[in-house]
């Protein structure tokens, strides 16, 4: 069985605008300055990271690199063919899309902002327990990563492990998606985690990097594992969860 015949069915409630959103972040530019040859290169590498893992996207993320490959080419015509600089606002569709943009981050940050609010009041009347209740040096909790932060840590892996192994030799592929779901479980104690490059060090071709991957990837599907990371772009940490069996609940 190859990697590719391991087809994932992730529940990815981002949409091809959070990519856009996210990309831009990663880049730390303002919305209305971004590159669109840039920011188009980057998009279409994450949709082909995504066919790679056999991966079912929506519809919506094919429209939208239709979309920016053709502002893409805009972009790329002579001077004389670009509309004059009075109407180069209203007649390039870049900025169409920076609206979009613009008009969905104030929606996401109203969302984020709604949802904060219901959290506080949810714990407004509840028991606050005294200073000497808390642990002592207790770390601050890690955010949970999403689908974009999780492929482009992949991408990282995926990138040196081509750089420093030979694909002219011949290796057996081994290991099937299965194995290494089994290999997850064994390898990991309840509450152990590990960074996430760790679980990549003993892959032996590129085959094993990616159905390692699709493993951690079913296996948060299932519940069994959690990713976090420390700050945006920051280390990202794998962690299996504690069953309530495995917690001595009822």
């Amino acid at each position: 069985m190859e990697a590719t015949d391991y087809k994932v069915r992730l529940e990815i409630f981002e949409g091809p605008l959070d990519l856009l959103l996210y990309l831009i972040k990663k880049e730390e530019v303002d919305i209305q300055a971004i590159s669109i040859e840039r920011i188009t290169r980057q998009y279409l590498n994450y949709i082909n990271t995504f066919k790679l893992l056999n991966i079912d996207l929506a519809s919506e993320f094919i429209v939208m690199a239709a979309n920016l490959m053709y502002l893409k080419s805009r972009t790329l015509l002579p001077r004389a063919d670009q509309p004059p600089a009075e109407d180069a606002e209203e007649d390039d569709p870049r900025w169409e899309l920076i609206r979009q943009l613009i008009e969905y981050k104030k929606f996401k940050d109203a969302a984020g902002f709604l949802t904060l609010r219901e959290l506080e009041q949810e714990g407004r009347f509840a028991h606050q327990p005294d200073i000497s209740d808390w642990p002592a040096e207790e770390p601050p909790p890690l955010a949970e990563v999403s689908i974009f932060d999780l492929i482009r840590a992949f991408q990282k892996v995926l990138k040196r492990f081509e750089e420093s192994h030979d694909f002219g030799d011949i290796i057996d592929d081994r290991f099937t998606t299965s194995d290494k779901i089994e290999w997850l479980m064994q390898h990991f104690q309840p509450g152990e985690s590990r960074r996430f490059e760790e679980l990549f060090q003993s892959a032996t071709t590129k085959a094993e990097v990616i159905v390692t991957f699709l493993a951690l990837l079913e296996l948060m599907k299932l519940n069994q594992f959690v990713v976090r990371q420390s700050d945006l772009l920051g280390d990202i940490v794998i962690e299996r969860r504690i069953s309530p069996a495995e917690r001595g609940e009822q």
